[in-house]
């Protein structure tokens, strides 16, 4: 199995971040060693530039969640870029995936190209300001991880449940529809398949947010608590973020049951070749409108 089938399930690892933090407050000494192994702060400094000061605690935030194939010497691709956006005021949290082909101006190059091709011309930083100018909204918070891991978490958490809604078989697997509770295998197999759902990739989105809100639910078990050496180990290896072990014990403590609640955000575009590249294209309407939605949700329309 490829690395790169891993990376469309970035956000499960990410998603695992905000779900244990809950409980870092009774195993402090290794959660604060692991937030240290991680921590990799921005350039920029703590706020973004659309900001005129650091989130307070009850505030609505974003984060910026992005898989990488990074081999040995390799910097990579963000192959997966998901924005989730948390207002625990209204005790929701939406998530909007941006396809890695989608067409859009590369901030610091000067040039139009596929956003994914952000983090290999500028790393982390260069692929915050381009998501920034793309959306018209902060970036406050990002969550980089490299899929070595993915399979492994799942199965230390013991599995996930989620509700099929399609019958399909897929890589040796057969799904039905109702509850159904998934190994990091199995899980992998269901969030991949799209050419037997009618929607394409819209349909395999849903599917990987469904995943996501699962192992939210696994994370923030009670059960967790004997298995955090192990998340612990796995995050390690294979998560960076900006989120301090200040930022995670606040986010953990305001905005968790938020970001469980999770609504999802599709956004529309259409395929085009153009000299011979494929490219996702987003008109300007549709772009407005999903940045509309979003700076409502954070509360930058006041």
């Amino acid at each position: 199995m490829s690395k790169k089938v891993l990376l469309i399930m970035m956000s499960i690892l990410c998603a695992t971040v905000l779900g244990i933090g809950i409980y870092g407050y009774s195993l402090y000494s290794s959660l604060n060693k692991t937030t240290e192994s991680i921590y990799e702060p921005l350039e920029r400094g703590e706020t973004s530039k659309l900001r005129e000061k650091k989130p307070d605690e009850d505030d609505p935030v974003s984060i910026l969640l992005l898989g990488i194939d990074a081999r040995p010497g390799e910097r990579g691709r963000t192959d997966t870029i998901m924005v989730m956006t948390i207002n625990p005021q209204q005790n929701n949290a939406y998530l909007l995936s941006i396809p890695r082909d989608t067409r859009t101006e590369i901030v610091g190059r000067g040039v139009q190209d596929k956003i994914n091709h952000a983090y290999a011309f500028g790393g982390i930083d260069m692929t915050i300001d381009t998501v920034e100018n793309f959306l018209d909204i902060p970036i406050d918070y990002y969550a980089l991880v490299n899929m070595e891991g993915f399979v492994s978490i799942i199965d230390i958490l013991g599995g996930v449940t989620v509700e099929v809604t399609q019958n399909f078989d897929y890589e040796g697997y057969s799904f039905r529809e109702g509850e159904m509770t998934m190994d990091g295998q199995a899980a992998l197999a269901y969030s991949r398949m799209r050419k037997q759902d009618p929607r394409g990739d819209f349909g395999r989105n849903d599917r990987q947010r469904q995943i996501i809100m699962a192992l939210v639910n696994e994370a923030a078990s009670v059960k967790t608590l004997w298995k955090m050496d192990a998340i612990m180990e796995v995050i390690e290896a294979n998560v960076r973020t900006n989120k301090s072990q200040e930022d995670i014990n606040r986010l953990s403590k305001h905005y968790l049951d938020a970001a469980r609640n999770i609504e999802s955000l599709t956004l529309h575009g259409q395929g085009q070749m153009i000299n011979g590249i494929y490219y996702f294209i987003v008109d300007e309407g549709e772009r407005q409108r999903i940045q509309s939605i979003l700076k409502d949700h954070m509360q930058l329309n006041e």
